[in-house]
């Protein structure tokens, strides 16, 4: 990874962009693969796709969503607290005294996000689960109409966590998840654009709204433009290296060892074993991880659009998911980056994604 690269990295992870609210992290996206890309384009959805090689064939989609986890204003009370929901998957508790960045009408509003101290609370209170609806948004306002100034009921917002450097090349933040999957896809076509594919087209494409649409989404919409044949879908998974993880349950995946492909469900059998092939050529490490059922991820909204598109998945361990201090590992973005790049340099007109 190189300091350029690295600091596109960090200008995706700290631009707020929550499921429905993309186009900051998306533009930043579009302008920084213009560099390399043939051709750079955005659809009524908010995809951005950029494409090597328009008319080769086979025709290989890349896909990493961009949106994160969020929250969205539903309520302005008469002294100025802000009431909200969640956008995709909370843990309530992670929310409790976090700060927060609110996308308003004419900038961003922070705010921090209240509950009743523990001081005033009733005994058997204490030990409950707090609730998004036991919480709220504090701006610093002293009634509605100053408050409806600077926000609207719709606005969206996110935790307010930039991104750390911490040793042994970590990267941590919120939005790892997965402004990650979009990074790799981009750094998968910088490759091929110093290396083209004989063969492949190439469509990388950060699609959106993939934590509030698992079965449609920005990936469906998207699929049906590209028509691939053949995708590869880019997401974070769990990470199972920390104290008391149930590797029995979820496998076993560590940070710096390699991206995780997934076996089953979504995924081609075909497209899978190719990418065995594409990572012991290329001696990148990597771990297995079973699907049986549905993967979570834009896999399951790519694999059974039209007629059916051969789809493989590629993660990256991510410890900490959907809280503000998501932690990934430098390298396994680059091999994952690596991994995409090989397997389209291997695709001719001549494969067959037909399991035999």
């Amino acid at each position: 990874m190189t300091r350029d690269t690295l600091a596109f990295l960090k200008r995706l992870l700290d631009t707020p962009g929550p499921s429905g609210f993309e186009t900051a992290p998306a533009r930043i996206w579009r302008e920084e693969v213009k560099a390399f890309a043939d051709q750079v384009t955005a659809d009524v959805h908010g995809n951005s796709v950029a494409t090597l090689n328009a008319k080769g064939a086979p025709r290989l989609m890349l896909a990493g969503h961009i949106d994160e986890i969020g929250l969205q204003i539903t309520h302005v009370d008469d002294e100025g607290y802000l009431y909200f929901a969640g956008i995709g998957g909370w843990d309530s508790q992670v929310l409790v005294g976090q700060r927060v960045v609110i996308t308003g009408p004419n900038g961003a509003v922070r705010g921090v996000i209240g509950k009743q101290a523990v001081h005033l609370m009733k005994r058997e209170d204490i030990d409950k689960v707090s609730k998004i609806t036991d919480l709220w948004i504090d701006i610093g306002a002293t009634s509605k109409a100053e408050a409806l100034e600077r926000v609207r009921v719709g606005d969206a917002a996110v935790l307010d966590a930039g991104v750390q450097e911490f040793p042994n090349a970590r990267i941590v933040s919120r939005s790892i998840d997965n402004r990650i999957g979009a990074y790799v896809v981009a750094e998968a076509l910088r490759l091929l654009a110093e290396e083209r594919p004989k063969h492949a087209g190439v469509f990388a494409v950060a699609t959106t709204r993939e934590e509030i649409a698992w079965t449609g989404g920005g990936a469906r919409t998207s699929a049906v433009g590209i028509d691939p044949n053949v995708a590869l879908v880019v997401d974070v998974t769990h990470a199972t290296d920390w104290p008391g993880a149930e590797k029995k349950r979820a496998g076993e995946h560590k940070l710096g060892g390699g991206p995780v492909l997934a076996r089953g469900s979504a995924v081609s059998p075909v497209v899978f074993e190719m990418l065995v092939a594409c990572a012991d050529e290329q001696k990148i490490p990597y771990s297995i991880q079973a699907a049986p059922h549905d993967t979570g991820t834009d896999a399951d909204a790519i694999y059974n659009a039209l007629r059916g598109i051969p789809t493989g998945l590629v993660s990256v361990p991510n410890r900490y998911m959907h809280s503000p201090n998501e932690m990934v590992a430098r390298e396994d973005l680059e091999r994952a980056a690596r991994l995409l790049a090989t397997f389209a340099r291997r695709l001719d007109p001549k494969v067959s994604f037909i399991p035999t």
